[in-house]
């Protein structure tokens, strides 16, 4: 990475506050334009953040990776140890607070565009066994979608095929896919139609960190060197920040 880490920390910032703002906000307009209407509620919620994720990851990436989520993160530090690409584990503990930090202020911004409290604490219970089960699929196939990509060179098509990957894992998953710790966090959050329950977290991101396991595995199976091409996840940055050119 030679773009300077606050300018990557700040792009995760803003990225994951839109990205939740993206969730939280086209569910609340979901449940009011389509009331009693579940199916259709979460038709407008997964479209939505689909094309928003898109669009987010084609802003900042090429500053950051448009990570977006810790498992993602964690796997681009994990992967990239041995080869020296990736995040530094200075970068990833920054990238994470970064990420959560703007989860929950996303959460927030978008409860009071919509004249709620800042915060209205979910009590929408997610806790069941069947749902950590479809988080650890989500997130096992983000990662390994993510890592392909990068590995086999089409990380330029990122922006598709990972916001169709979290729009059509909506519905082929019991939890409506979360696979992002960050975004978790931040959905407690708001007591809206996105919302989880802050006692059903942990649960979630337990689940989400054994689907980070279950990635990498499968990844060392199938693609032995994927960490040689960390750098290029999620979005390849080949800008350099002029700052180093001025170093002595």
């Amino acid at each position: 990475m030679t773009i300077a880490l606050r300018r990557r920390l700040l792009a995760e910032f803003i990225g994951t506050a839109l990205l939740v703002a993206a969730v939280v906000g086209s569910g609340i307009m979901a449940a009011t334009l389509s009331p009693g209407d579940v199916g259709l509620q979460l038709l407008e919620n997964s479209i939505a953040t689909a094309l928003a994720l898109g669009a987010l990851i084609l802003i900042f990436g090429p500053v950051s990776g448009a990570h977006f989520n810790p498992v993602v993160s964690a796997a681009d530090w994990f992967l990239g140890r041995r080869a020296g690409t990736g995040l530094t584990a200075r970068d990833l503990s920054g990238y994470v607070v970064a990420q959560i930090a703007g989860a929950i202020g996303g959460s927030m911004l978008t409860n009071l565009m919509f004249d709620l409290s800042a915060v209205t604490w979910s009590s929408k219970d997610r806790a069941a066994g069947h749902l950590w089960l479809g988080e650890v699929v989500a997130t096992t196939g983000l990662i390994l979608l993510i890592f392909a990509l990068a590995r086999s060179g089409r990380a330029p098509v990122a922006p598709a095929a990972v916001g169709a990957y979290i729009g059509a894992a909506y519905w082929f998953t019991s939890s409506t896919s979360f696979a992002n710790p960050a975004v978790t966090i931040g959905r407690a959050f708001t007591d809206t139609f996105a919302g989880i329950a802050p006692a059903s977290v942990p649960g979630f991101v337990v689940a989400q960190v054994v689907g980070l396991a279950v990635g990498v595995g499968l990844l060392a199976a199938l693609y032995p060197d994927a960490g040689q091409a960390a750098d290029q996840v999620v979005v390849p940055s080949d800008e350099r920040d002029p700052a180093l050119d001025r170093r002595p």
